[in-house]
């Protein structure tokens, strides 16, 4: 693959498990109504089911991809993510359902977890936040219009099935792309056996690397307060804004600013540095949200602010995630697969963890949403600090 070819590649691997979940949201209704639950945040379950199954498989997929190559793993992957793609079209019960995309999500795993093993494999330091940066970019299309397919599915074949068939075929057209052009980046000398001591160490190298835990909790952190606006979205829109049908354009409107953010990072990371663009961005994420609290404390809250202000938290967040991740990678080149994994993992399980009970906390009103933004994203500073000394500049 070309420079740039490899870029897009990479963005549809990360795009790939984020259509998963953005294309569901229109149909949530549906699901509450097809499958007659007690509760409309019920509905959210298949959001969960998905982070679930792709949040525990990446703990076997870094090991393996570390042993046998990254190119292998991936084909598996997606073979798999298409097969309980079919199965989620003919699901007869919400629990087959629920079922289905757990399986989906371990399936979608292999590529969350190549995507970041493949860049570490080619570049490192500022370099590798850079490729990510473009990579989030052009990736951040998808949680743009995914909203926006799959209501216009609905309003094509107005039944929830036809919407886990899109995902059916962007597996099937991605395998498609990685076998016929993707080249392994994982040459065989610097593969990993895989024993369960050489697994132990590897992982227990992980955990016990203070730079690696530090910002894979900060990001673990953000990416919890970014899932639950994901997970409220359509209620907040729907329900408190009236927005209706202008649901997923005002979704894809906020989202578009996380590909903003990455090309600016893409510019200003070799300059500033890592770090610096990383804590300051979590600075701004405490105050734009303090500053959102205020206005709605004082009963000035409308869709426009809501709009602006969210968005500048989201902007904020496309800043933070390639920067705390290539922060969480540098030093582990020589496992890139395994910390890869362990970091999926932490911030996959975690993030939905936090956002599921952020989720569960809506009220009728954006302030669960906004109090945790400012809660985690201090916590995620303070962590940060004490991950290494502010004066060292990466």
């Amino acid at each position: 693959m070309t420079f740039g070819e490899f870029v897009g590649f990479i963005a549809a691997c990360m795009a790939l498990s984020a259509m998963s979940i953005d294309i569901m949201l229109p149909a949530l209704p549906l699901l509450y109504a097809d499958f007659k639950l007690a509760d409309p945040n019920q509905a959210q379950a298949v959001i969960t089911a998905f982070f679930i199954g792709i949040g525990f498989s990446q703990l076997f997929y870094g090991p393996l991809a570390d042993r046998f190559g990254r190119k292998p793993i991936l084909v598996v992957g997606l073979i798999l993510f298409i097969f309980a793609g079919i199965l989620t079209m003919i699901a007869d019960s919400f629990a087959t359902l629920l079922a289905a995309r757990v399986l989906q999500g371990i399936g979608a795993g292999a590529p969350r977890v190549m995507a970041t093993s493949m860049v570490r494999d080619c570049y490192a330091g500022a370099r590798m936040a850079k490729v990510m940066s473009l990579a989030i970019m052009i990736f951040m299309v998808v949680p743009v219009l995914a909203p926006s397919l799959g209501q216009l599915v609905l309003m094509v074949a107005p039944g929830w099935n036809w919407v886990f068939g899109m995902l059916v075929a962007a597996g099937i057209a991605l395998l498609a792309w990685a076998i016929r052009r993707l080249s392994e980046t994982l040459p065989p000398e610097r593969r990993m056996p895989l024993t369960p001591r050489s697994i132990y160490c590897a992982y227990r190298q992980t955990l016990t690397t203070r730079r690696f835990v530090g910002y894979m909790m900060a990001v673990s952190l953000v990416f919890g307060a970014h899932i639950g606006f994901i997970f409220s979205s359509q209620q907040i829109f729907v329900d408190v804004f009236n927005a209706g049908r202008a649901f997923p354009l005002l979704f894809a409107a906020i989202a578009l600013t996380t590909g903003l953010a990455a090309f600016v990072n893409s510019k200003l990371v070799r300059r500033v540095g890592m770090r610096r663009l990383s804590v300051t961005g979590l600075k701004a994420i405490v105050v734009i949200n303090l500053f959102h609290l205020g206005i709605m404390l004082a009963g000035h809250e409308t869709l426009l602010v809501f709009m602006l202000l969210q968005g500048a938290s989201v902007f904020t967040f496309g800043l933070l995630a390639a920067n705390l991740n290539a922060l969480a990678m540098e030093p582990m080149g020589h496992i890139a697969g395994t910390a890869s994994s362990m970091a999926g993992f932490v911030s996959t399980i975690g993030g939905t963890l936090i956002g599921q009970a952020i989720g569960f906390m809506f009220n009728g009103t954006v302030i669960p949403l906004i109090g945790a933004y400012v809660v985690l994203a201090l916590v995620s500073l303070v962590i940060a600090h004490h991950t290494e000394k502010p004066a060292n500049n990466v």
